[in-house]
């Protein structure tokens, strides 16, 4: 970590013009440490550092920038200089910064970069949001099957400054078919072969309109570095990188946190994120919940005459409740992470039932007993002033066990149920299922409280 420089040290040799040295030190930091050296700057001390590091340099430190420091340098660059920096970027990171960029300044980088740039750009573009396509690169290294190693290594010296990899290139036929692929260590080991004869030709690929996350699948599933892209004919168009399945996978997984805790998806980091937007993310699930919520309260109005003559019935619903919430929550959780990781599908569904039941007659069980220990030895004193100790003791202790049950099977039905109609499974997670276990354990205790104690 040496090689960092603080900020203090930075604006002392800025004030004293020592230029190449602040040049050089620039030079030898990490891209991600540069660019949170420079967002922490003032603009107008910013937009002159930013100058003094090279073009290779400052393109890489520009895409490790949050996208409202990206904004002020753009618009502090001359045309000039923001077509060099254009050209510089992978053509992926460009239509990164052009989505995260108002429409003005979307326009000020088409008009910059060259007409060859502009047009794969645009072409990028055309894909939805959430397929393969819009997080692919077309930069990538194109081979032909009667090529020697030679000739690849030729291909690659030549072209290879200009691709996000060189390690795996891709081997095509005379109409961009994807017909194999061969990596670096394959070529340097086979001698003289041609590529056809050392080519894998089980290629593992994406469709352009695949969903993004599942791209992301394939790179845990197979442990690949990158992954070509084809479209419906099996054309090449492009590749997925390492780093943006990555950065795909760790978007979905901050993208299913906040679902689950019944917010709405936000990409903007939270210092970042104004108070009104932070309400607009919560107040509709919230809404929503409330009016849910309301069935639990005429539950328990409809049964306001039983718990007038046995009050202390009253006592025990936030215990029923509250375990019944979080034991469907770990049922919904667990199932949730299987759906994610295709451990489980909802042909799977019986399966995954019949686990949580028995899982759930165990939970039930054991809490049920520790539930009549505690009650026997905790609030024997407030069950005595009712006059019937033992038949509120046993209609909380089966209450408990049949809401423990009720609540596994519900937490583990709802996201396959959900996921199969296309809908998020994360949806249905912590906030909906408390809410409709809630409504659930209200209506068991009360049976059962009515009927053994006869109210």
């Amino acid at each position: 970590m040496e090689n960092i420089i603080e900020k203090e040290e930075l604006l002392s040799l800025l004030a004293e013009k020592k230029y190449p040295e602040i040049k050089r030190k620039l030079e030898d930091m990490n891209p991600h440490d540069c660019a949170a050296l420079l967002s922490d700057l003032e603009p107008s001390v910013l937009t002159r550092v930013f100058r003094l590091i090279s073009k290779e340099n400052a393109a890489e430190t520009f895409v490790e920038m949050d996208s409202d420091i990206q904004e002020l340098l753009i618009k502090s660059f001359s045309d000039a200089e923001l077509g060099g920096l254009t050209e510089e970027l992978f053509l992926d990171d460009t239509v990164d910064i052009i989505e995260e960029m108002p429409a003005n300044v979307v326009k000020r980088i088409l008009r910059a970069a060259s007409p060859e740039t502009r047009g794969q750009i645009n072409e990028l573009l055309k894909y939805p949001d959430d397929s393969a396509g819009s997080v692919m690169t077309t930069e990538y290294v194109e081979l032909k099957a009667d090529m020697l190693p030679s000739d690849a290594f030729r291909i690659i010296r030549e072209t290879g400054t200009d691709k996000e990899t060189i390690y795996t290139c891709y081997v095509t036929d005379g109409k961009k078919h994807l017909i194999g692929v061969v990596t670096v260590k394959d070529m340097l080991l086979s001698g003289e072969k041609p590529l056809g004869d050392i080519m894998e030709t089980n290629v593992i690929s994406a469709n352009t309109l695949d969903d993004k996350e599942a791209v992301g699948k394939i790179f845990l599933d197979y442990g690949l570095m990158s992954l070509p892209v084809v479209d419906a004919e099996n054309r090449l168009v492009g590749i997925v990188t390492y780093d943006d399945a990555m950065y795909v996978i760790s978007s979905e997984k901050e993208e299913d946190i906040q679902v689950m805790a019944a917010i709405t998806p936000s990409e903007d980091r939270y210092l970042k994120t104004s108070v009104f937007s932070l309400f607009k993310a919560r107040i509709p699930w919230l809404l929503l919940l409330m009016v849910f919520a309301t069935f639990t309260g005429m539950i328990i109005s409809s049964f306001e005459s039983a718990l007038a003559v046995c009050t202390v019935l009253t006592a025990f619903i936030p215990m029923l409740m509250d375990t019944g919430g979080n034991t469907g929550s770990q049922s919904s959780v667990t199932v949730i992470r299987a759906l994610s990781t295709n451990d489980i599908t909802f042909r799977n569904i019986f399966r995954v039932q019949w686990k949580e039941l028995r899982v759930s007659l165990l939970v039930g069980a054991t809490l049920s007993v520790a539930n009549f220990i505690k009650l026997y030895l905790v609030d024997n004193l407030l069950l005595h002033t009712s006059g019937l100790t033992v038949q509120v003791m046993a209609a909380v202790c089966i209450t408990l066990f049949a809401v423990v049950v009720a609540a596994k099977f519900i937490g583990c039905t709802l996201p396959l149920l959900a996921h199969r109609i296309g809908f998020d499974p994360a949806v249905m997670a912590s906030p909906f299922i408390t809410t409709l276990v809630d409504a659930v354990s209200l209506l068991v205790y009360f049976r059962v409280a009515k009927l053994m104690l006869g109210i």
